[in-house]
């Protein structure tokens, strides 16, 4: 069976946009191929330049690649049904953030955000690496908190999967192949989420 790829995807967008997120998706099967440290640290680096409130950098992230006892662990912070599939990634994440400000005095309403500005950097270079990326909100979120440590000052919010495309969907279940193979993507239109003017309830 012929591979997928990031190129594959019929993205019908109604404005031109750049390539890289015009082609990004989020695969549930990878290559075998894995995954250094070198680039593990390049994707970091790519979300340590990402902007925050205050500079505060509220974003913690727990990785470990396949094979790693950090990999297990994350894996087994993760529902039943994401790990039906995530054990082909060939390394995993576990993200938190920190949820008040730096004297631990006043909540930080805006770590959240600054979180996924932070993955927007992590997917952006990963997809320019070749390097799909799967964001699961599917952890068992207190258990990841024990298992690693986290005070109480942060929370534990997602878990990311990541490996190079070209993974065989024959490795997916019936359902989520059929779902991996599903050639055109969809989103929700501009007019339904953007208003020039006052907010319509759509």
């Amino acid at each position: 069976m012929e591979k997928t790829s990031n190129l594959n995807k019929d993205t019908p967008v109604n404005h031109s946009i750049l390539e890289s997120i015009k082609n990004r998706w989020s695969p549930r099967v990878f290559a075998h191929t894995p995954i250094s440290e070198q680039d593990a640290k390049k994707l970091l680096e790519a979300g340590r330049w990402a902007p925050s409130a205050s500079n505060l950098q509220p974003w913690r992230v727990i990785w470990g690649l396949k094979g790693s006892e950090t990999y297990d662990r994350i894996f087994n912070c993760l529902d039943e049904f994401n790990q039906s599939w995530a054990g082909n990634s060939q390394m995993l994440w576990l993200n938190a953030f920190k949820k008040t400000m730096n004297k631990g005095e006043q909540e930080n309403f805006h770590a959240l955000h600054d979180l996924g500005l932070f993955m927007g950097n992590v997917v952006h270079q990963a997809n320019s690496m070749e390097m799909g990326v799967h964001q699961m909100a599917g952890i068992d979120f207190k258990k990841a908190q024990r298992e690693f440590q986290f005070t109480e000052d942060y929370h534990v919010t997602t878990a990311v999967a990541f490996g190079y495309f070209g993974g065989d969907p024959d490795d997916l279940s019936a359902d989520l192949k059929e779902q991996e193979l599903k050639e055109t993507r969809e989103r929700k239109s501009q007019e339904e989420f953007a208003f020039n003017g006052n907010f319509q309830n759509k």
